[in-house]
C-alpha cells in the first residue's frame, strides 16, 4: 500500500534525447549532470559518498546531526519541507526528526529512489503528509500538482552542495525563482561546499578505487541503452579537476581516440583528446555565498560551519 502521493511531471523520453543533443553540438560539448542518476548510477554516486576522500557527505551529515535541532528551533511553527535532490534523504532524516513537519514535499529525478525514500519516511513519520514529485528541479516545478497543504511557513531545503552543480548566476537564478513559491516568511536551508586546498578536492572527485570515473562513464551506458547510441566506453576517460579562476571542480569525459559516434539520426565527432563536460561543484567562502544569496532576494539568518571550515549549512529568509 502507497502511503504517499506520487506526481510524474518529468517530459516524455524524446526531450532528453534532444537535450543530450543539444549540449553535444555545443563547443565545447557538455551534458546536463541529471541524467548521471538512472538506476546504476544512484547506485554509484551511494558509493562514492562513502568513500575516505569524498567529505562533502559525511561532513554536512554531521552538522545536520549535531544542529538538527537547532535548525528546527529556528524554523519553529506550522511547516512544509520542500527537499530538492531528495537522494536516499539521510541528511532530511535527521531535520525531519527535529522539525516534526506538517507536510514534506520530496522532489528528484531518480524515480526508483525517490519512491523508496518516500516509503520510508512515510513509514517512519506516519502523522505526516508525504509527497513525492518526479521532476527535473532545474525547471520551473508546478507545486500545485503536488496539492501542497498550507502551512504557516514553507521551508526549501537544498542540501548535498548540489547548488554548486550550476554557476554563481544560475544558482542566483534558481534562488530567485524559489522565492514567491516560498511567500513571505519563507525559508532555505542550504547546504554549501566551502573552499579549501586544490589537492582536498581533486582527491574527492578522483578517487583511488574507481568509484567517480565509474560513475562520469555510467552516462555512456546510460545513453547507449536509452538513447540507442553508439559509445565504445572504452575509449573515453574519466577527467576531474579543480579550477581556481572559476573555483569549481569540472569533471569531463575525455576521448582517447577520434572516433564517430551515432545518437538518434545524428552522427557526433570526436577528435582524440576532446572531452565533454559533464559537471561542474562550484566552491563557496561563506562571504561569497552569503553575497549571491542577497543577490537572490534572500538575508543569511544563520550559517553553521564543520570545526574545519569544509562544508556549511546556510540558513535563509524572506521577509
Amino acid at each position: 500500500m502507497t502511503r504517499y502521493a506520487y506526481h510524474d511531471l518529468l517530459p516524455p523520453q524524446a526531450a532528453m534525447l534532444d537535450d543530450v543533443l543539444a549540449g553535444l553540438a555545443r563547443t565545447p560539448k557538455r551534458v546536463a549532470p541529471k541524467y548521471f542518476y538512472d538506476a546504476r548510477g544512484c547506485e554509484l554516486f551511494d558509493a562514492i559518498c562513502a568513500l575516505p576522500e569524498y567529505y562533502p557527505t559525511r561532513t554536512e551529515l554531521a552538522i545536520m546531526t549535531a544542529q538538527a535541532p537547532a535548525m528546527a528551533a529556528a524554523l519553529a511553527g506550522d511547516c512544509a519541507l520542500i527537499e530538492i535532490g531528495c537522494g536516499n534523504s539521510a541528511k532530511s532524516q535527521r531535520l525531519l526528526e527535529a522539525l516534526q513537519p506538517k507536510a514534506f514535499v520530496a522532489v528528484d529525478i531518480a524515480e526508483e529512489q525517490l519512491r523508496a525514500s518516500c516509503d520510508a519516511l512515510s513509514r517512519g513519520f506516519p502523522r505526516m503528509q508525504t509527497i513525492a514529485l518526479r521532476a527535473d528541479f532545474e525547471q520551473a516545478v508546478d507545486l500545485a500538482a503536488a496539492c501542497l497543504p498550507a502551512a504557516q511557513r514553507r521551508v526549501l531545503y537544498f542540501p548535498g552542495s548540489t547548488i554548486g552543480n550550476f554557476t554563481p548566476a544560475a544558482a542566483r537564478d534558481f534562488l530567485a525563482h524559489w522565492a514567491p513559491l516560498l511567500g513571505a516568511g519563507g525559508r532555505a536551508l542550504i547546504g554549501v561546499d566551502l573552499i579549501k586546498d586544490a589537492a582536498r578536492l581533486d582527491a574527492a572527485y578522483n578517487d583511488a578505487a574507481g568509484v567517480t570515473a565509474a560513475f562520469n562513464l555510467n552516462l555512456l551506458t546510460r545513453f547507449n541503452r536509452e538513447l540507442g547510441a553508439d559509445f565504445d566506453c572504452d575509449a573515453f576517460r574519466h577527467r576531474a579537476f579543480y579550477d581556481a579562476a572559476a573555483g569549481r571542480i569540472e569533471m569531463h569525459l575525455e576521448a582517447t581516440r577520434a572516433q564517430t559516434v551515432t545518437m538518434g539520426a545524428r552522427r557526433i565527432e570526436f577528435a582524440a583528446g576532446e572531452s565533454m563536460l559533464t559537471e561542474i561543484s562550484c566552491k563557496y567562502s561563506i562571504a561569497g555565498f552569503e553575497q549571491l544569496a542577497r543577490d537572490a532576494g534572500y538575508a543569511t539568518l544563520k550559517c553553521w560551519a564543520d570545526a574545519g571550515d569544509q562544508f556549511a549549512v546556510f540558513l535563509l529568509g524572506l521577509d
